[in-house]
């Protein structure tokens, strides 16, 4: 218990640390054959969680699946001012990597800047900042 200056007392905040990182820190690049993404849009579509997920990716997928809306065969994020991007599978996200980076449109920026581009674009992908990084790292 913490003491308040005003004489009440404030109860602690439970606070837990997990061992495993956050669903979203496991995006493999397609391992299954399915894209990163590919959790979130069965969950939208079907309602249910996949098989392997104990009670914390549970939870994870449900908070990520509140900033997704699913339309034809594509998957969208929502952005903050209501706009749509869409989301990408691997082999679609190098291609766009190296298009707006190096391509006729890029003028060899950093890994954020990179990534904002991309983002201005229309498109998204869970680790987007992480592989711009690592792409400009490759580059120089």
């Amino acid at each position: 218990m913490i003491h308040h200056p005003d004489k009440n007392y404030i109860d602690p905040i439970p606070v837990r640390i997990y061992n495993q990182s956050a669903y979203c820190a496991h995006v493999e690049e397609e391992a299954d054959g399915n894209p990163s993404y590919h959790d979130i849009k069965e969950y939208l579509l079907k309602g249910e969680y996949p098989k392997h997920a104990n009670h914390i990716k549970k939870c994870t997928l449900w908070r990520l699946s509140n900033h997704f809306f699913h339309s034809g065969r594509n998957l969208y994020r929502r952005t903050p001012d209501s706009g749509l991007l869409r989301c990408v599978d691997a082999k679609e996200a190098s291609k766009l990597l190296e298009d707006a980076h190096a391509g006729t449109c890029g003028p060899h920026m950093n890994g954020f800047a990179l990534a904002k581009k991309i983002i201005r674009a229309g498109y998204f992908w869970m680790t987007m900042e992480t592989d711009c990084i690592q792409y400009i790292r490759k580059c120089f």
